[in-house]
């Protein structure tokens, strides 16, 4: 089983570096490669995503990826930004489905923003579609307005746009993730606004024929994002484009108490995948040995249940995960007062103790 490691930038490396160690000690055979992307790509070879990078990530089982960007990159131009580098990866490898869990621990519910009656048993899983929407939509530029109150003025513009069997195809995989779940699903969208939005709508109504032991309903985004603060147990399996996707999954990893704590999957048709944190880069705090790593280790182990086919190996990993929890150990951003505050290595050898 080959397994692409790309750090990327930030806390990238000191990230991956944890969860490698994790799946070293598995004792299964894993044959690891890494290679630079996004800023460190860049400073390799003048890409964030260099050709033998994308030439490992195609021959890969699955890819572990650990984040990428940083502020020196923000004047390139965006073509070379480290962020075109996951935004290829997905686009070349046609990674369409993203599964981002939001679950709150038991021992974190101090951790979280909310109160713990309101966070308390959450456990939401978000499907968002990763390669349509206003993302990849196209035209899209900078050009002289040519009409409107503001005609020739300099303006932004970007294209959302959405095929029929782009959505069906999110959609069946939404559907057959809440049939292993508690059978319902909320499909997100703006069909009061946006002409996207209401084929989205029209194709999963069409779709839930297929599906009549799921129980689907129809949310905008707005209410959405309030029913996440609001009532956020009410979601069990939430299905959404990309850019709605972006921001709630975001909002959803902090009812958690940290985006830290949050892995994702990225999956083809075949179920290869790319798997990450949540989290970015935290260049403020990369090389300080103070970055949560858990995220990283969580999504080894997811890569290990969908790409790779060994769920026993991930029921492992989980396992530990919530051990070391239960003993206390916390990192900065899920600091509780009764918690041991260790470092990025130290939580990495605690997993790997409980393991």
């Amino acid at each position: 089983m080959k397994i692409a490691v790309l750090p990327g930038d930030g806390i990238g490396p000191e990230i991956m570096a944890e969860a490698v160690k994790v799946l070293n000690a598995l004792g299964e055979k894993f044959e690891l490669e890494e290679a630079p992307v996004g800023g460190a790509g860049y400073e390799a070879q003048g890409h964030p995503l260099p050709e033998s990078t994308l030439k490992l990530a195609k021959e890969a089982d699955a890819i572990l990826f650990g984040a990428v960007g940083d502020w020196k990159y923000d004047k390139l131009e965006r073509a070379l930004r480290p962020e075109q580098a996951i935004l290829g990866l997905r686009k070349h490898l046609q990674l369409f489905a993203n599964f981002r869990p939001a679950i709150c621990y038991p021992q974190l519910t101090g951790a979280s923003s909310l109160k713990p009656e309101i966070v308390s048993g959450l456990d939401i899983l978000i499907v968002r579609e990763l390669n349509g929407d206003i993302y990849f939509g196209a035209p899209r530029g900078v050009r002289q307005a040519p009409d409107g109150p503001f005609e020739g003025a300099k303006e932004g513009f970007d294209t959302m746009r959405y095929s029929e069997p782009e959505v069906r195809r999110i959609a069946h995989v939404a559907f057959q993730a809440a049939r292993k779940r508690a059978k319902k699903l909320t499909s997100v969208d703006k069909a009061n606004v946006l002409e996207t939005s209401q084929l989205w709508r029209d194709t999963m109504i069409d779709v839930a024929k297929e599906y009549a032991d799921v129980e689907l309903s129809h949310m905008y985004v707005d209410n959405a994002a309030m029913q996440l603060v609001k009532a956020p147990k009410a979601f069990d399996v939430v299905v959404t484009g990309n850019m709605f996707g972006d921001i709630l999954s975001d909002e959803a990893a902090m009812l958690t108490g940290s985006i830290g704590m949050l892995p994702s999957a990225s999956l083809d048709k075949s179920n290869k995948g790319l798997y990450e944190p949540s989290h970015g880069s935290a260049p403020d705090i990369a090389g300080k040995g103070v970055a949560n790593p858990l995220a990283t280790i969580l999504s080894a182990a997811m890569m290990l249940r969908y790409s790779l086919g060994k769920t026993e190996q991930a029921d492992r990993i989980e396992s530990a995960v919530k051990k070391v929890l239960e003993q206390g150990y916390r990192t900065g951003d899920i600091a509780t007062p009764d918690g041991k505050i260790v470092g990025t290595k130290e939580m990495g050898d605690a997993v790997l103790k409980a393991l």
